[in-house]
C-alpha cells in the first residue's frame, strides 16, 4: 500500500520512518519492487508480441463498411438526390459556419495552451507534502562523513515530485530538486525529504539555503548545536532558521 501511494500522509510517514531504520525490510521492499518489475518486463517480452497487430482487420473491415456504404448508397442516390439540392446551400452554409468557429476555437486554444506559464515560485516546501525526514544517526556519525551536497535524484522520484507540487513538465529547469534536511544533516532519501525549489524569482534562493546547511553543519560538528534541533528548525522553516541563525531578515551577500 505505501509503494502504490494508498497510505495516508500520517501512516506513509511512519512506514518510510520504519525503513529508513529497519535494513531487513527496506532489502524486503527491494526484492519486492524488482519482483514485480521482472514480471513486468517478462509479460512485455512473452505476451505483447503474441498479440497480433491490428492494422490488417481494421483495414479489412473499412474496405468491408466501404462495401455497404456503396450499395445502400445506390438505392437511395436517387431519392435523396431531389432533397440533396433543396437542403445543400443551407446545409453547407451551416457547415462552413460550423467549421469556421470550430477551427478558430482549436487555434485559439493551443496558442494559449502553448504559451509558457510563468514557474510557480517555491520559496519553502509545502509542509505536508514535503515534512522532511532524517536518518537515524548521530552528530558523531554525521559529523565524520564528508559534508555531503544534494545526491543525485532519480528521474522517476523528480517527475513524482513535481506531479506532487502541481508542476508542468514545460518548467522543471526553473527548480532544483533539493533535499529539505540536507544529507550533511542526516536527511534521508525519502519524497517527503525533496522539494522542488525555485531556481529564480526570489531572494530566497538554493545558494542561500545551501549556506544555511553550511553554518549548522559547523555549528553540530562543533558542538555548539544538537543535531536534533538543527534538522528541526531547517525542517520546520528554513528561511526562519537562516533568520534565526545569521541574525538577519534578509540574506547575506556574502554566503559564509
Amino acid at each position: 500500500m505505501a509503494a502504490d501511494g494508498e497510505l495516508s500522509a500520517r501512516d506513509d510517514r511512519r512506514v518510510h520512518a520504519h525503513l529508513n531504520a529497519c535494513w531487513r525490510c527496506r532489502t524486503r521492499k527491494q526484492e519486492i519492487e524488482a519482483a514485480i518489475g521482472e514480471f513486468i518486463r517478462t509479460h512485455r517480452r512473452t505476451f505483447d508480441r503474441q498479440i497480433p497487430p491490428a492494422a490488417g482487420p481494421r483495414a479489412l473491415l473499412k474496405a468491408r463498411l466501404a462495401q455497404l456504404a456503396e450499395k445502400q448508397s445506390i438505392s437511395w442516390s436517387h431519392w435523396l438526390s431531389h432533397w440533396s439540392r433543396a437542403i445543400s446551400f443551407r446545409l453547407s452554409s451551416a457547415i462552413a459556419a460550423a467549421c469556421g468557429l470550430g477551427a478558430m476555437a482549436y487555434f485559439i486554444f493551443h496558442i494559449w495552451a502553448g504559451q509558457p506559464t510563468e514557474p510557480m515560485a517555491v520559496t519553502v516546501p509545502d509542509p505536508i507534502l514535503t515534512p522532511g525526514a532524517a536518518v537515524l544517526a548521530s552528530e558523531k556519525e554525521v559529523c565524520s562523513q564528508s559534508n555531503t551536497k544534494n545526491k543525485v535524484v532519480p528521474v522517476a522520484l523528480q517527475r513524482r515530485v513535481f506531479d506532487e507540487y502541481g508542476i508542468r513538465p514545460a518548467n522543471p529547469g526553473a527548480y532544483e530538486i533539493d533535499y529539505l534536511i540536507t544529507p550533511a544533516l542526516g536527511g534521508a532519501d525519502d519524497i517527503h525529504n525533496i522539494w522542488p525549489q525555485s531556481n529564480g524569482g526570489t531572494v530566497w534562493s538554493a545558494q542561500v539555503k545551501d549556506a544555511l546547511e553550511d553554518h549548522l553543519r559547523d555549528l553540530v560538528c562543533d558542538g555548539q548545536l544538537d543535531l536534533a534541533t538543527a534538522q528541526r528548525d531547517i525542517a520546520s522553516n528554513w528561511v526562519e532558521a537562516y533568520k534565526k541563525y545569521f541574525h538577519t531578515d534578509r540574506p547575506l551577500t556574502n554566503y559564509r
